[in-house]
């Protein structure tokens, strides 16, 4: 063999080496973090990680010459400015909430739950008939801001004489924080109970989407709660209960997602402490409640970008190219610890089908055709509410079905209306309950 070559054979294998040095500190440090659940931003594993390499070093030194025990600390100097980087927060630690919006007042409740909210009013626009019963409408996420798309959707039905109420669950656009450990989807419940005693106009009719729908049909299973609704619009909901969360089945058609352009703008996992953060959050290795980074510094570091192809998988395949920017990136707001959080209550909670089995309250489902929900998610809902007097399955649209394109927007409000007013559907009535299994096989 050359000499040159043994010579980069020589490097390459050094160079390895050097790298497998600087990388066991560095997974040590990450596996520190998982175990101190990120305690003291971090700084309790990057000082251990430090401690224990030095320590190494020294050892492994200790037979050499002078300055050649200095060669086994390199690697344990770079790793640990590698992962200094994970202790020090390069946002604001204490919160900083969306400027006012343009178009709409913000006024912000004190419910008698202990939760702060931001509510948002669309009076009736029209010079027409207007619907005497109040409409409250419950945004997805779990806490996130209301989007701009979705306001423009609400500004719609209010020019169709509906009288619109929205708020913004505790932790998510400019409603306020909560501890992070009273994040549960019961809260959320008594929180939709606490809003409509404080509007005071009698009984509301709701419309949740997402995980909106979520809250509004644990809602329709409790009794106390059902006393405050008049009628109730599910729309793409997700898991409602324990058991229907561990359900793996179907979805809709093929979504946008892996077909759409990659979302652009600063995304808060390019830096690794948010890298860390959030990906360990992700991976059920770091609690909502982490001591690496604090609920409000993490929603102030979350971005739009970060959400990845989760959005796009809310439109069908065919709109790809041309999915609508749903929001500004000074409205958007997202909570991921509190999200997660939320969502893990769901998944722990025993079922609900019992009690809404029950529910008396008149109801209608929304289904999409590109829905990126799991199908049963949805049928389940249908198989066990026996007050849901008809569902309206959405061609062409994906899980926002309510996007801006085309006639969406108008499609969407027609179903709606039409329920509300107790008139006939634009579309029919599908599927119901007993065409379940045969929707299951054929809308796949």
């Amino acid at each position: 063999m050359p000499t040159s070559a043994i010579r980069l054979v020589r490097f390459t294998g050094r160079l390895l080496l050097s790298l497998a040095a600087v990388a066991t500190p560095v997974v040590a440090f990450l596996a520190l973090i998982a175990l101190t659940d990120g305690a003291g931003s971090g700084l309790a594993a990057w000082l251990t990680m430090l401690g224990a390499g030095t320590v190494l070093a020294m050892w492994r030194g200790r037979h050499r010459a002078w300055p050649a025990r200095l060669v086994p600390f390199l690697p344990v100097v770079v790793a640990a400015a590698l992962t200094a980087t994970v202790c020090v927060p390069t946002v604001p630690t204490t919160r900083r909430y969306p400027p006012a919006l343009p178009f709409v007042a913000t006024q912000h409740w004190n419910l008698s739950t202990g939760s702060r909210i931001a509510v948002y009013h669309y009076p009736p626009a029209n010079p027409g008939p207007r619907h005497p019963v109040p409409l409250v409408y419950l945004n997805g996420g779990p806490v996130r801001g209301i989007s701009v798309l979705d306001h423009r959707f609400l500004r719609l039905l209010a020019r169709r004489g509906y009288d619109v109420y929205a708020y913004e669950q505790a932790g998510g656009g400019r409603s306020g924080l909560l501890p992070m450990s009273q994040y549960t989807i019961s809260r959320s419940v008594r929180d939709l109970a606490a809003f409509v005693d404080r509007l005071n106009h009698g009984k509301v009719d709701i419309l949740g989407f997402s995980s909106g729908g979520v809250v509004l049909t644990r809602a329709l299973a409790d009794p106390s709660v059902t006393a405050r609704l008049h009628r109730a619009i599910v729309a793409e909901p997700g898991p409602m209960d324990g058991p229907t969360a561990h359900i793996a089945g179907h979805k809709g058609r093929e979504s946008a997602r892996g077909l759409a352009p990659a979302m652009t703008g600063p995304r808060s996992t390019h830096v690794p402490r948010y890298a860390v953060a959030f990906g360990l959050m992700r991976l059920g290795l770091l609690t909502p409640d982490t001591g690496l980074i604090g609920q409000a510094e993490g929603d102030n570091a979350f971005t739009a970008a970060d959400l990845g192809s989760d959005t796009a998988s809310a439109y069908c395949a065919r709109d790809a190219h041309r999915i609508p920017a749903e929001d500004t990136a000074q409205n958007f707001s997202f909570s991921p610890a509190a999200s997660l959080r939320i969502q893990q209550t769901v998944k722990d909670s025993p079922s609900i089908a019992p009690q809404l089995r029950r529910s008396r309250t008149p109801a209608m489902l929304m289904i999409a055709e590109c829905s990126s929900q799991v199908r049963q998610w949805e049928t389940t809902v249908l198989a066990d509410d026996p007050a849901i007097q008809r569902t309206q399955y959405m061609p062409g649209v994906g899980h926002h079905m309510w996007n801006g394109l085309d006639d969406n927007n108008d499609r969407a409000a027609a179903a709606i209306t039409a329920f509300l007013q107790d008139k006939p559907a634009p579309l029919p009535n599908y599927p119901t309950r007993e065409e379940i299994p045969a929707f299951l096989r054929n809308h796949k």
